[in-house]
């Protein structure tokens, strides 16, 4: 949207000096089993290693432990888990990507990070109604790159958990 800016009167008619709004939101991107995935930069706290972990009894099965990040208790939440995806076996480091969402710390674990993208709001696609449901009811759209899809994800969604343990 254009904003018309007008210079201070000074006895004179001067036409409004007319400024583009850059209308474009980054996306910090994440790799999870071949499959491009994002998250507005605004939801994103930091990205960090996570160098040791410690298991919740009783947690429900997307959360895998809980992180010291520089004196904050951050609990770690699978987005394989939470996609459906098998955790792999011989995951050789943690990486993840730091979300704040009501009062909490949040590491949401991601097999490896991409870049910080720009995108224009307006090239943004439903999404598609063949994806998985699973898949569908994490996202908030897609974009269509030059080499392949990625997937917006809503992170109200992705944190978004019970604590039925399974039955448990």
């Amino acid at each position: 949207m254009a904003i018309a800016k007008h210079s201070p009167d000074r006895g004179t008619a001067q036409a409004p000096v007319i400024e583009q709004q850059d209308k474009h939101i980054q996306y910090v991107t994440a790799w999870v089993a071949d499959q491009l995935f994002g998250i507005p930069i605004a939801d994103v706290r930091d990205v960090f290693v996570i160098q040791s972990m410690t298991p919740v009894p009783l947690a429900p099965p997307q959360i895998l432990g809980l992180v010291n990040l520089r004196g904050r208790v951050v609990t770690a939440v699978s987005l394989r888990w939470q996609l459906g995806l098998p955790e792999p076996a011989d995951r050789q480091r943690m990486i993840a990507i730091g979300i704040e969402a009501d009062g909490e710390s949040y590491g949401v674990i991601v097999d490896r990070i991409g870049e910080v993208l720009n995108l224009m709001p307006d090239t943004a696609a439903p999404t598609p109604f063949h994806l998985d449901t699973r898949w569908a009811s994490l996202s908030t759209g897609v974009h269509s790159l030059d080499d392949c899809l990625l997937v917006i994800l809503n992170v109200s969604s992705v944190l978004a958990f019970s604590n039925d343990n399974n039955g448990l």
